[in-house]
């Protein structure tokens, strides 16, 4: 239970509730950095557990958990701050709902999440990447101008890909909750 990747990715679970906390006090470099660290962290633990045999069920629901957290937050802050739009907010968080919506239905039927797709990490990474970036066009000069075209080619690719991985993810599923698959 308590691998290195677990206990990394317990620690980026850990990290959500500080990243917060400094957004909204507006310490805006050591929020970057603690979003950098997450997004270090969570490359990470996924290495160490593919090359050491350490996957474990546990680590498949918390390094998602924590990717979501991150991204809502993430969102969050950026919206109250007029970085984003409202708008990406409920595309991103709807798309997360409406997933979570098939939790029920498939636990009911005696399956538990779904396999994470390539599409679906694909989607987080570029999401993960665009947050920082967005927070960084804020600044004055071509920084800001370059990491808001960088920022905002992330976000679009990011929500592609989130919404293609629900796609599959919504296919997998009516194909598993399938009448003739389904026994009473």
């Amino acid at each position: 239970m308590l691998t290195v990747p677990n206990v990394i990715s317990l620690g980026r679970l850990a990290l959500v509730p500080v990243f917060a906390v400094l957004i909204t006090r507006g310490d805006d470099v050591w929020a970057l950095a603690v979003l950098a660290v997450s997004g270090i962290s969570d490359w990470l633990d996924g290495v160490i557990a593919r090359r050491f045999d350490q996957v474990s069920r546990l680590g498949q629901l918390l390094d998602p958990a924590a990717d979501r957290l991150f991204i809502l937050v993430t969102l969050v802050a950026l919206a109250w701050r007029d970085v984003v739009p409202l708008w990406l907010v409920v595309v991103l968080v709807g798309r997360d709902l409406l997933l979570a919506c098939l939790l029920v239905p498939l636990a009911r039927h005696g399956y538990g999440p779904l396999p994470v797709h390539f599409a679906g990490k694909a989607g987080t990474f570029a999401l993960l990447y665009a947050f920082p970036l967005l927070f960084l066009a804020e600044m004055s000069g071509p920084v800001g101008t370059i990491a808001s075209a960088l920022g905002w080619a992330f976000a679009w690719w990011g929500i592609g890909l989130y919404w293609f991985a629900a796609l599959l993810y919504l296919a997998q599923a009516r194909t598993l909750l399938r009448p003739d698959r389904v026994t009473a």
